[in-house]
């Protein structure tokens, strides 16, 4: 998605990060976009742990109904897509 808005305000003229700042959210591919986009990455790998783990659970006890809150770290990773407000 945030491919698409900073081709679009490319083709409005708007200038990322001189009029727009652009945040992206997931780091997939972000760092080959241009500008390279800032975005909050998320560490997959644990939210696969995490899944698997509670599917696990949930396929011991079929009966039992859980709900489980997890929470996993993020982390804003800053590229060139971001500037000082105005």
């Amino acid at each position: 998605m945030a491919q698409g808005v900073l081709r679009a305000l490319h083709e409005a003229g708007r200038r990322v990060p001189q009029d727009v700042s652009v945040v992206g959210f997931d780091d997939l591919m972000a760092e080959w976009l241009w500008p390279p986009l800032t975005t909050v990455a998320q560490d997959f790998v644990t939210i696969g742990r995490e899944l698997v783990s509670a599917l696990i659970e949930q396929l011991d006890e079929p009966d039992t109904s859980v709900t489980k809150r997890i929470l996993v770290p993020t982390r804003l990773v800053v590229r060139a897509s971001t500037g000082p407000a105005r």
